[in-house]
């Protein structure tokens, strides 16, 4: 996209972000005014749960794409569930925005991760921007992590440059990491000297929801409550933490069944809940062996829907050194920072700024990107 407007002389433009995360629990809608770049006003933000009948038929496309791994056609139900994807995003916009006094000139779109597969220069969302755009008649910006990719990055994460400047804006002295905890964990570090690194973690709620979803029917461990009942099993967390992808330099990214852990079947419930959540927990502690020492403790501000569950937050807090805060307690937003993201990148995309850096995705060099479609 062409770069419309000089840096020192952006106008503010307000844009409706959404994004529907890892965790496959709904469509979150929130509406920012920026200039792409240091000045943020946060707006509204709600979120759209899924149906429960789409969430079921989402968590099983995610084997349907697993065992289809962009290898020849894709499997039938991908088109059948980009409509429905498509579908729940249009209604969520339209009930959102019916209630706010000004409407957006601009929509960033995240769509719904099914399949990602950086190594092969292949990621899948469902969800199609187009539609998005004729369906509400407000431009929409999509495909945020195709030019990355074909650049040579992994294509997330792609939040960081918005944790700088929400850095900025709250004047919050680094070093610090934003600690995102979706399906799949994220960081972003914002150095001392100006220095901004990202990469997936690892594990983040997605593994114990399926376990809750298989154990209990239920969703998630609502509160850590059944985590707090169990014991964890050290054997069974020292093997899982073995696997190659902690010691693998970043920048790297994260398909959201990259892990299956061996052994946890034989675990009651409450065991498997606690000690999937003492491997988020430990993971993220893995994670500081690829950041810089010499900055000192960190400061952790916790995002995403984790940061609900007080066992994996003691947990976070037990392995880490350094401050661990919620992002509320930081003064940052919480549920909705992702779909401001999203709404901040659609900016930037317009006026040709780049998306991700060398040190955020491992791309050659700062990308644009975005595939922008008229209503």
């Amino acid at each position: 996209m062409a770069q419309t407007d000089t840096p020192n002389h952006a106008p503010m433009r307000l844009a409706l972000g959404m994004m529907s995360g890892t965790s496959l629990d709904g469509v979150d809608c929130a509406l920012l005014r920026s200039d792409g770049e240091a000045r943020l006003m946060r707006l509204a933000h709600r979120t759209y749960p899924y149906k429960a009948a789409l969430r079921r038929r989402l968590r099983a496309c995610l084997d349907a794409a697993q065992a289809w791994n962009a290898d020849g056609a894709e499997p039938p139900v991908l088109a059948e569930l980009d409509k429905e994807v498509t579908e729940a995003h249009a209604h969520a916009a339209r009930d959102f925005l019916r209630g706010q006094s000004e409407r957006p000139t601009l929509i960033g779109m995240h769509g719904q991760t099914v399949l990602h597969r950086p190594q092969r220069g292949m990621t899948r969302q469902l969800g199609d921007g187009a539609g998005l755009a004729r369906a509400l008649g407000i431009a929409v910006v999509w495909r945020f992590r195709d030019a990355d990719m074909a650049a040579g990055g992994e294509g997330a994460p792609l939040a960081p440059l918005y944790h700088r400047a929400l850095q900025q804006a709250h004047k919050d002295a680094p070093p610090l990491c934003v600690l995102n905890l979706g399906g799949v964990a994220n960081l972003t570090f914002l150095g001392a000297d100006g220095a901004v690194r990202a990469f997936d973690v690892g594990p983040g709620n997605g593994l114990l929801d399926d376990w809750m979803a298989r154990q209990c029917g239920e969703m998630q461990d609502t509160d850590g409550a059944l985590a707090a009942q169990g014991q964890v099993d050290e054997g069974l967390l020292a093997a899982w933490l073995e696997h190659a992808w902690f010691a693998r330099p970043p920048p790297k990214s994260l398909d959201r069944l990259e892990f299956a852990p061996q052994g946890l079947e034989r675990l009651a419930a409450a065991d498997g809940a606690a000690t999937l959540t003492a491997f988020t927990a430990a993971a993220v502690a893995r994670a500081r062996e690829h950041l810089p020492r010499a900055d000192g403790p960190l400061r952790w501000i916790v995002c995403g829907g984790g940061r609900h569950n007080p066992s994996l937050m003691q947990a976070l807090r037990t392995r880490l050194t350094g401050s661990v805060q919620r992002a509320e307690e930081a003064g940052w937003p919480g549920d909705e920072m992702e779909a401001q993201a999203f709404a901040y990148l659609a900016i930037r995309a317009a006026r040709g700024l780049p998306l991700s850096l060398p040190e955020t995705t491992g791309a050659a060099e700062p990308t644009c990107g975005g595939l922008l479609s008229a209503p």
